[in-house]
């Protein structure tokens, strides 16, 4: 595949702004795939790691994704430089966004129904290790919750419980039990069931919880996705967020005030 297809793909996968070159360096690299320079808005592979122009074209719309992030930091920011955290949630859902593009139109594939075993094996494991591990986990959650009941009932503290005799983080714990509490279906597995649980309102959780089992988002898409809304949110009530603010603000003087009575007072009693 040359330079000029690869770019041709990328663009009709999605327009951009600014325009890019697609280099395929000729070489091996055990380090990686291909990189991207924001500098040049150059996009480099190494096409001797590929096997197959699918293996080509996933590399490449990596690479974009780093194009296009630049391109909205540029447009958000005109004195934007690119730093070293690069891989960040933003890039992952946005990286998700492209790679389905590519797939509807044709141009990359999974490939997963042409592979029977690995097929079967994918079943296996939603089914008997992630589900079965999400189930596992939200009774677990329930079982914390009696475990808390029962410590308040017999004077015992709760945090010293967790601490000393399950030596489970406190972190831990909490997202446990919040699973617990929640109807969240399992086969999402635990890790997107913590995602899940994160959310306050029940209509999102439902909202979120689907994306996963129908929408075939990434975790990274997911959360950005949510990220996303939730700032929607505060936009569409500036008032709100000025009286939480307001609110901040008061505890913030009235604490710097009460301290500065202490110190004032002990100033005058030296």
């Amino acid at each position: 595949m040359t330079n000029e297809r690869i770019k041709e793909i990328l663009l009709d996968i999605e327009e951009t702004g600014i325009d890019f070159s697609v280099i395929q360096t000729g070489k091996e690299s055990k380090r990686v795939n291909g990189f991207y320079k924001p500098d040049t808005h150059e996009i480099y592979l190494h096409n001797l790691n590929f096997k197959s122009d699918n293996e080509l074209v996933y590399t490449a719309v990596h690479e974009y994704t780093h194009h296009k992030i630049t391109e909205k930091k540029l447009e958000e920011d005109p004195t934007y430089v690119c730093n070293s955290k690069v891989h960040t949630q933003e890039f992952w859902a946005k990286f998700g966004a492209l790679i389905a593009i590519a797939e509807e139109k044709g141009y990359y594939s999974l490939g997963l129904d042409g592979n029977a075993e690995l097929k079967e094996l994918t079943e296996d494991i939603k089914t008997n290790y992630l589900a079965k591990n999400g189930e596992l986990m939200q009774e677990f959650g329930k079982k914390l919750a009696r475990a808390w009941e029962l410590c308040k009932e017999a004077n015992i503290r709760y945090e010293d419980y967790i601490d000393r005799v399950l030596c489970l983080p406190r972190s831990s714990e909490r997202e446990i039990r919040k699973i617990g509490a929640s109807q969240i279906n399992p086969a999402i597995g635990f890790e997107n069931m913590k995602v899940v649980a994160s959310v306050k309102k029940k209509d999102d959780r439902m909202a979120v919880e689907q994306q996963f089992i129908e929408g075939g988002k990434s975790p990274a898409s997911v959360r950005e996705m949510m990220k996303q809304k939730s700032a929607e949110y505060k936009k569409e009530d500036p008032k709100t967020r000025l009286e939480k603010e307001k609110n901040r603000l008061e505890k913030t003087i009235a604490q710097l005030t009460q301290r500065l009575e202490v110190v004032e007072e002990s100033l005058a009693n030296l």
